[in-house]
Parts: structure tokens; sequence; C-alpha cells
């Protein structure tokens, strides 16, 4: 039984002994920072079966809490919040419980599964700043579900198909002189998106010589040669051309060998591949099945819509009348698709931006009127743009932050600031940029991380790189700081017995909050929300650092008080790299 079990229990008992009132539930907390206590317990909602002075009430049950309950050290109470003080030998007990810090808070897997989608890139062009939010979120709450205790299956679908797709095809096919990454040094992802800006160009100048011929911008537009071509290519495409498909798949291939080195740069990867290629013309057998059921219904113009309406939405096309399928078509198919590829996956999460939240709160509806019972575990994780001081971007102008340059940019950065504190001489050039790279990934991730998704972000590359404040380098450096402590304390020994051991309330605080890890990681994983581990992190760090500035660690004769202090600096380290973990984050052994 918990100690907050405990706790509901004896409170309920202390009513009814006092009282003699049965209290239905209790409402717990942790104190507000700026009171002295540990838990508090509400008394407010206790007036509605217990008839008095909220104060008195409190102060009633606190002396029956003390007397009954050995871990309540002693408590006070403030207007109507009884705040309990926990033993320094319940802090302690816990602390020495506790054989591996490294795995603590983690959840052994159960057997169903989640299935968790991000990314999912067109393939026209090289993934840029959007992308990059996209995927440290889908990876960090894969992680944090995991640790939750779910199996997660991480996943994308990649756009492989479409109008897009053909432009940049057909610009290289009338521009690029065969040109390949290996023969231009680029990337695959770059060296397509560079001719899926260049058709944008030649297209305008052709809207340009049109309207200059009297056309309207909707008239030079639909007629200007490039467009039309364009569309003739997808018609050969979706017929099965050959020269058309392989032109198609050598460029696609370019593409994915791209993206994968920047996954692999920005450190998250993917159990399976969906393509949309392969997806399009899913899900026409199920509006046949919802036609049956009367889910779907068809208008005299031969297309099928559901009607949402009495649930608050609109009717929503799911068939054309000349039968081809629709985005929502597909995404019916696919998510069928999925559970029939594993049957363990009993929910999933699309990491999508915002500005599909309407199509998903659709998808999800049609899903449940259809009666798939998996359908009522999907949730949207939806989130903000990301923008930079310069504004925002645009894939066909090329005003896109290419992700890769970002995280070149980052590293240098990073290596500017690195060096500007001069505290790596001693570092060989690899290890340098070894660890420039990790403070910039690092900077990066956690300045994106730490924000609630649903927030729009402005990112500061040069304000994430600082060494003090909320940022990913500030927790690194108190990471490595402890490892520098930790090397110190080597030849230490390490049987001193602390379980006698008198505690500083800065010890006492930093336990305190080591504790509070494992329910860290399953709100995070309620909410879906990486922010919440950062944040942690991040608190726990600024008690670190007050601990490490007000107690002496290493600077005391008292042997028993040093050994203890050098192991709360482990378990501070340990958690630190595993919550920097679940957020696809890398901390330094040295700085």
């Amino acid at each position: 039984m918990t100690l907050q079990e405990t706790l509901e229990i004896k409170i309920k008992e202390a009513v009814k002994s006092i009282y003699d009132a049965e209290l239905p539930s209790v409402e717990l907390q942790p104190t507000r920072k700026d009171f002295e206590g540990d838990i508090t317990a509400v008394v407010f909602p206790m007036l509605r079966v217990v008839k008095g002075n909220p104060v008195q009430i409190g102060e009633s049950i606190g002396k029956y809490l003390v007397e009954n309950v050995e871990e309540i050290e002693k408590f006070n109470v403030v207007q109507g919040f009884l705040n309990i003080v926990l033993s320094d030998s319940y802090y302690l007990n816990f602390f020495n419980s506790v054989t591996d810090f490294s795995t603590y808070g983690k959840v052994p897997q159960g057997s169903e599964a989640l299935m968790v989608e991000y990314s999912s890139p067109n393939t026209n062009k090289p993934l840029h700043l959007g992308h990059v939010r996209n995927v440290l979120l889908g990876y960090s709450v894969s992680e944090i579900e995991k640790a939750a205790g779910k199996k997660v299956y991480k996943t994308q679908i990649i756009n492989d198909r479409g109008i897009h797709i053909c432009k940049s095809m057909l610009a290289w096919e009338k521009f690029g002189n065969g040109e390949t990454p290996e023969s231009t040094n680029l990337k695959g992802d770059k060296l397509v998106g560079n001719y899926y800006v260049k058709f944008d160009q030649e297209y305008k100048k052709e809207i340009e010589a049109l309207k200059a011929e009297g056309k309207t911008e909707d008239e030079a537009k639909a007629q200007a040669p490039l467009m039309l071509e364009a569309q003739n290519m997808l018609r050969k495409w979706e017929a099965g051309d050959k020269e058309t498909v392989d032109l198609w798949s050598k460029m696609n291939g370019w593409v994915y060998d791209g993206f994968e080195e920047t996954y692999k740069s920005i450190g998250v990867d993917f159990d399976f591949y969906y393509y949309e290629s392969d997806t399009y013309l899913l899900g026409k057998d199920i509006i046949d099945e919802g036609l049956k059921k009367g889910v779907f219904f068809k208008k005299d113009d031969g297309s099928v819509w559901c009607d949402l309406t009495e649930d608050g939405l609109d009717e929503k096309l799911v068939l054309r009348s000349d039968g081809t399928a629709v985005y929502m078509t597909q995404d019916l198919g696919t998510a069928v698709q999925r559970v029939k590829d594993h049957q363990d996956v009993g929910g999933m999460i699309y990491t999508v931006g915002n500005e599909q939240d309407y199509h998903f709160k659709v998808l999800f509806l049609i899903l449940k009127k259809l009666g798939y019972k998996w359908a009522e575990n999907l949730f949207h994780l939806s989130y903000g743009m990301v923008d930079l001081p310069s504004g925002k971007m645009k894939s066909r102008e090329g005003t896109v932050v290419d992700a890769d340059d970002l995280i070149a940019q980052m590293t240098a950065t990073a290596r500017e600031i690195s060096e500007e504190l001069g505290k790596i001489d001693e570092f060989s050039d690899e290890e340098k940029e070894a660890l420039y790279r990790t403070i910039g990934l690092g900077a990066l991730k956690y300045y994106i991380l730490k924000v609630d998704p649903k927030k729009r972000i402005l990112f500061n590359p040069e304000e994430s790189v600082d060494f003090q404040g909320n940022t990913g380098p500030f927790i690194q450096y108190t990471y490595a700081r402890i490892q520098s402590i930790l090397r110190k304390a080597a030849s230490m020994s390490q049987n001193v017995d602390s379980t006698e051991v008198t505690m500083h309330p800065k010890e006492k605080e930093l336990i305190k909050i080591i504790k509070q890890y494992p329910e860290a990681i399953q709100l995070a994983a309620q909410n879906y929300s990486p922010a919440l581990i950062a944040n942690y992190t991040y608190d726990l760090v600024k008690e670190f650092n007050s601990f490490y500035q007000n107690v002496p660690i290493l600077a005391t004769d008292n042997e028993v008080e040093k050994a203890f202090r050098v192991k709360i600096s482990a378990a501070v380290g340990e958690v630190i790299k595993s919550a920097f973990a679940l957020l696809g984050i890398q901390v330094p052994e040295r700085m």
C-alpha cells in the first residue's frame, strides 16, 4: 500500500472517529513550495459532511495522523489546507530501498501495444524545422509511453505520391541534365527539393507570360504548360507507366536515403514504415461496410458521405462520385490495416500539426461509429508551428529552415559558446566535436520539448544554447558536474552504512524530488507531454545545484555524510540521464 493510500484511509478514520461522519473521498496534493510540508490534504471538500471551522477540522485530523501514522512527523494548517510533514526516516528508507536508479521509475511493458505515428514527410523536399518538432515529439512520447509500461510501435506514413512529387520529377527531367546525389555531392532529399523549388520558379514565369497575353490569374495557373505536364505525369504514374514509375522509384530512393541520414543525425528511429503509394487505395471496402451499417449514405451523384451533424460537426465526404478516394478514405483504411498488421495494437497516437485538428476529430469519430473498439484509444498529438525570428517558412519558395542545416548551426553555436567559456582545453579535437554536437542537439531538443506541444514556438538558437536557466546545456552541465564529483570520490569506500544518517534539509528536498520521478513519467504518458519530463528534470537540477552550493559534498570529515552525499549525487545523475533519454537527449560525462 502506498503512503497516499494509507493517508486516505487514516483521514477517513479520523473523520469517522472525531466527527462520526463518512468521508466519501480525500483530496491530496503536493504541498506548495512556499509552505512547510510534503503532502497537503484539502479540508474544504470535507465540509459537505463535517460541519465546522476548516482550520479546527484540519488541526483535529492532523493530531490524529501524527498519533496513528508513523511516517508523519508534524503538520500545520493554513486556512483549509492541512500540510503534512513526513519524517526524515521515511525518505531515508525510500532512498536506501532503491537498488538501481538507472531503471528507477520505469514499468515493465504490458501485452497491449500502442502505435505512435510521427514525421510522415513528403518525398519532394528535405526535412525542415517543422518536421524536427514533429519527430522530437513523436519519438519522445514513444519513449515515455514505453517507460510507463506500454509496448510501443514507432511508425510513419511517407507521402510518396501525388502532384507535388510529380513537380519535382518533371523539373529534374527537364532541367536536371542527369544530376544525381553522387554527381552533385548533395543528399538525395536536398537534390529533389531543389527541383521542387525549380518547378515553382519556372511555373511562375509561365503564369506571368500567360497573364501578359491577357489571361486571368486563375486561367494562367490552370493553362501553364508545366502544370499540365505535371498533371499528365501523375495520370501516367497512376496508370502504371513503366518509365514514369521507374523515375519515381529512383528519385524517391534518393529521398529515403537522405531522410535516414537526417533521422540518424537527430537520433530518432522507426519500427515500421507505411507508404501512401501502398495505402491510397485502402479504405474502399470500409466504405462499403459502412454503407451496409448505415454509417454512410450515398448522394444522388454517387458520392458517399458521413453525416456528423448530430455530433456538432458537418457532413464529410468519404468517397467521390467517380469512386476515387479522398484523404479520409485512405486514413480510415490505413488505421484498420495497421491493426490487421499488428493485432496487439490497442490504440494509436498521431503526431500531426494543429492545422489538422478537425480532420482527426472526424477520423476518430467515424472509426468509433464503424464499431472498432480500439478507436476509443486514438489520440491526435496536436502541436503548434515553429517560427524563427525571421518569420514563417515556405517550402515552394525555398525559405524553409533545413533540418540538417539547423543541426549544423546548433553545433556551431555550441562550439562558439563552449570555446568562449574555455573549459575544455584538455579535450582532443574529436572529443570537442562530439561534445559540441551533444550540446547543440541537446539545446535544440530541450528548447522544443520543454514547451507544451499545443503552444506555438518562436525558436531562438542562441537562447537555447545558454548554460544558465531552463535549457538543455544547463542540465547537461549539471550532469557533467555530478560525474566529476563521482570521479573524485571513486577511491572512497562504498560500504558506509547510511541508514542512520542525519539528513540536511537540502538532502531531504532532493530525495523528495527523486521520489516523484515515477509519477512524472506516468503523468507525462497520460498527457502525451514530454514537457512534463523536461520541466521535472529542470526542477531536479535546480534543487541539486542548490544542494551543491549549500552542502559540502566531499569537503567534510564525516565519512558517513560524505558517502551519503555522493550516493545522492549519483542518484540524481542517473535520474537526469534516464529522463533526458526519454527526451532523446544525450548527456556528456565531461564538459
